[in-house]
């Protein structure tokens, strides 16, 4: 049982309170008291717990004593016990090494132990994050503690925000902030300024109570000029209250002499005040911390209330308020500093006292920095989301290295929304975006089929400058591409087996991290999830879907590239469409389209394919035929109809109607072309005819030349040509974005080139009146045909009698018979001539609208029309008629030269 007491901790203590005191257990029974009382309360420490601080004091206590190896040995061994995590209070053993190694000859920063003995505790003792000072220079009497400076500090400081990165020390130049200093962990938020302030102030242990006069009063303080009596503002002010005064501007509070100028809008020494012109001026520029930290202070007040200034206004006032509470800790050590001076009550001499010049050396980098925070609020004034986030980018390029730091750890907090933002949207396609302040917007009007075309866009304006146009471009679609899956494509697969996410930003530390490598890990992870999402997305589409097989077959029925189906739908179709538009039914050309097919290579394609190729018929207007309002259609829904959009069908109609209209010409001078061949022979023997037939070949030749070469531009230069581009570039496409602009620069690219767009329209007027040229030419002809082979029967009818009644031995004919006959070949040849004249008219009709048509295209910007016009008018006739192919032919030839 005595074993046990002497264990206990009452008789620890004690032994320790004789031990420090050198006295008898009955000497410290008032010390062994106190000190219980110390041991249960829940007192605040009186040092700052900075490992880093002690472990680098240690090291420069090793320099100063020339052990340069012992210091390496040391650093060394703290990296590995913080790599380790073994001890958990690594603080309190490096910091008892360095109270074990300092000189006990020379006054120790620790204080006398003897002397924390010397006064009872308080008997309020409690903690207080904002009472931050050293070992001995601390106020143990209640009524010094709830003073009214006291109260003044708690005030003024409870009110601050969190903990910053930045560090600054008021004896040296402002060291590297903390996370940048490889191998030590960060600091916390109470390890920072405050600790390094306190060991920077001047040592103070000749103040502790043990350095006092034992008996009588302290001795006066030799700063204070004269005495004063409270509101004789005659008397001279002394520095001191200069201090003080200075010490509550600090902190936004009109002091006593020194208070905020509304009209000026400045701090202002009382006029009244007798003051000399060094003091007054260099008090003007302590007031100025004030009034910065106002400023800052009112934007933080006003904005941090205000829900809509969204989450990256908020990160913003929150990065103000950390730099405004490191701000607040070093006022908090100055008040401390000032308090214990007061208390002490003796001259604290000028090596150790509170000055208005040390004040201006200390507060040197916290004025630099609130200058930069002012000049920073000022700058994101009327910005939110992204666009502030850019604001506070743009101001961080800067030469300085400490405004820099200041600015990125700032914007590292200011983007931290951003990024969970972007990662929220690339990882899972969701956009919680209340206060519109990321750069994808979102419109929850627009219907599923026109998702990926309107439902999502890009707000430029709250794009950070960070992120470049291209990044931006594929975080929209990658969320999008998300989103299209899920809602229009219905598959079910979860975002995390398209593309498995990578760690977000969890804090503004990994944000910061993130920002410092935008080309590489930031760029790194857009580029995997964009092409993983794409590649997913193109694979859904071509193999649930068929979108390169549905793509082709536009080809091959819209354009007209399955041949032998265009020509026997064409042959089944002609007696239908020769009718009037108003008598067809769209079931009867429904069953031809079927027909055509089951005849031809078509029937080989996939059902899918089949079942959506329908006939259409147009808006009939008077005088129409079926040729007029026939037209294929394709129809499409699902997600295929986000690249084939209402839009590009339309497109795909005007081309098929001018192609089916060109194939019909083409169609057209065949049975021309037939109808001569077949009855050249037969009008041998009318001899009449021989010139309008002649004539007949020459207008057909024309038109079948023309006809040719313009369906070799269209097929090959047109079609082919603008196929073989869009084909290479969905082969090459990395995203669903780059297929629509391929294929919508092919729809394009057919309708200007097929003149079709509003600037070919009067060649495209031009190039009809030929077509219609061309059927009037077929209705001639076939009416020229058609009398000449009445005509030609009723000859051999004649002669068929006649030998006849030979054969029977009669007479041929009668005199009335022959003249009937003569009477009557003398009308058909009467007719002849005006066949001729017709043919005539057609043919200058024709040449002249062609010659139009080429004067027209010599003129086009497109150079495949330019050498259309050359093939068109290969042996020059035309150009000998008009002076003005000539001029165009000319000018034409002579600007080659130039363009080589």
């Amino acid at each position: 049982m005595a074993a046990l007491d002497q264990k206990s901790p009452n008789v620890l203590l004690q032994s320790l309170c004789c031990r420090i005191t050198g006295k008898s257990e009955a000497e410290v029974a008032h010390q062994f008291q106190y000190a219980v009382r110390v041991v249960g309360s829940n007192y605040a420490p009186t040092i700052e717990r900075d490992e880093f601080l002690v472990s680098e004091k240690i090291k420069k206590e090793l320099l100063k004593q020339r052990r340069e190896g012992d210091a390496a040995l040391f650093s060394e061994l703290h990296r590995k016990l913080q790599t380790q995590g073994v001890l958990k209070h690594r603080w309190s053993v490096l910091y008892l090494l360095l109270s074990l190694c300092e000189d006990p000859r020379k006054p120790s920063r620790v204080g006398s132990y003897g002397a924390l003995f010397a006064q009872a505790l308080p008997r309020d003792a409690h903690s207080t994050p904002f009472y931050c000072t050293r070992p001995g220079s601390l106020p143990l009497s209640y009524t010094e503690r709830s003073g009214p400076g006291g109260a003044q500090i708690s005030t003024s400081m409870g009110t601050s925000g969190i903990s910053s990165l930045g560090v600054y020390s008021l004896n040296g130049p402002t060291p590297t902030p903390q996370p940048l200093l490889a191998g030590h962990p960060p600091q916390t938020a109470g390890q920072q300024l405050g600790s390094r302030l306190a060991w920077a102030l001047p040592n103070t242990s000749a103040l502790a109570p043990t350095s006092r006069a034992p008996l009588g009063p302290p001795p006066l303080s030799t700063r204070a000029p004269r005495p004063r009596h409270d509101g004789d503002l005659t008397a001279e002010v002394g520095e001191a209250a200069l201090v003080r005064d200075i010490l509550y501007v600090f902190q936004g509070i009109d002091g006593k002499f020194i208070k905020m100028s509304n009209t000026d809008n400045c701090y202002k020494i009382d006029s009244k005040v007798v003051l000399c012109k060094s003091l007054r001026d260099t008090s003007s520029r302590l007031a100025e911390l004030g009034w910065l930290h106002n400023k800052i202070r009112k934007y933080t007040d006003s904005r941090s209330l205000d829900r809509a200034f969204g989450l990256v206004g908020q990160s913003f006032c929150a990065s103000l308020h950390q730099e405004l509470k490191e701000y607040y800790r070093l006022l908090a050590v100055l008040h401390s500093q000032l308090q214990v001076e007061d208390d002490q009550g003796v001259n604290l001499g000028v090596e150790s006292s509170l000055t208005l010049r040390r004040l201006l050396v200390w507060t040197y980098d916290p004025k630099v920095r609130l200058k930069t925070l002012a000049a920073l609020v000022d700058f994101c004034q009327g910005r939110k989301g992204g666009e502030l986030a850019s604001a506070v980018h743009a101001y961080g390029k800067t030469g300085d290295p400490q405004m820099r730091a200041l600015v990125q750890h700032i914007l590292s907090l200011v983007s931290h929304p951003i990024l969970n933002f972007l990662y929220r949207w690339i990882y899972d396609g969701e956009l919680e975006d209340t206060y519109h302040e990321f750069f994808v917007a979102s419109d929850p009007t627009v219907k599923t089929d026109r998702l990926w075309h309107d439902k999502y866009s890009l707000r430029k304006s709250m794009i950070p400058t960070f992120i470049t146009m291209d990044q931006a471009r594929k975080v929209l679609l990658i969320g999008k591409s998300i989103n299209f899956l899920h809602q229009v494509c219905h598959d079910r697969t979860s975002p995390g087996k398209i593309t498995p996410a990578s760690k977000s930003t969890d804090s503004p530390k990994d944000a910061a991290e993130l920002l410092s490598d935008l080309e590489g890990a930031f760029q790194g992870k857009i580029d995997a999830a964009y092409f993983e999402t794409s590649k997913y997305l193109l694979n859904v589409l071509n193999q649930n879907y068929l979108l390169l097989e549905h793509l082709q077959a536009m080809r091959r029925y819209l354009l007209l590239g399955q041949g032998d189906f265009i020509r026997h739908l064409m042959d089944l179709l002609k007696p239908e469409l020769a009718r009037p538009a108003t008598t067809l039914y769209q079931h009867n050309l429904t069953g031809i389209l079927e027909t055509a097919v089951r005849a031809t290579n078509a029937q080989y394609d996939n059902a899918e394919i089949l079942k959506r190729l329908d006939v259409r018929l147009l808006e009939v207007s008077p005088g129409d035929t079926g040729w007029d309002v026939f037209s294929l259609d394709y129809h499409v829904e699902g997600p295929i109809a986000t690249v084939f959009t209402r839009e590009c069908m339309s497109h795909y109609l005007r081309v098929f109607n001018f192609l089916w209209r060109a194939k019909r010409m083409e169609y057209i001078l065949t049975d021309i072309w037939k109808g001569q061949m077949c009855n050249a022979k037969l009008l041998k023997s009318m001899p009449e005819l021989s010139g309008v037939l002649h004539q007949c070949h020459i207008l057909a030749n024309e038109m079948v030349h023309f006809i040719h070469q313009m369906q070799y531009y269209i097929t090959f230069e047109v079609l082919e040509c603008c196929w073989d581009e869009l084909w290479n570039k969905v082969e090459k496409a990395q995203d669903l974005d780059h297929i629509i602009a391929a294929h919508e620069e092919f729809l394009d690219s057919v309708i200007s080139r097929c003149l079709l767009d509003t600037n070919s329209r009067s060649l495209l007027n031009q190039l009809r009146a030929i077509f219609d040229q061309i059927i009037e030419f077929q209705s001639a002809q076939d009416s020229l045909y058609r009398s000449a082979l009445e005509e030609l029967t009723l000859r051999l009818q004649y002669e068929e009698r006649k030998k006849q009644r030979d054969s029977e031995g009669e007479w041929g004919v009668t005199a009335e018979q022959e003249a009937e006959e003569n009477r009557r070949i003398q009308e058909f040849q009467e007719t002849i001539p005006k066949m001729r004249s017709q043919l005539r008219i057609l043919t200058h009709f024709y040449q002249g609208i062609v010659q139009q048509f080429l004067v027209l295209i010599m003129t086009s910007p497109d150079e495949s029309l330019r050498f259309l016009s050359f093939r068109l008018d290969f042996n020059e006739h035309y150009r000998a008629r008009d002076p003005r192919l000539r001029a165009s032919l000319g000018a034409t030839r002579g600007r080659r030269p130039s363009n080589i």
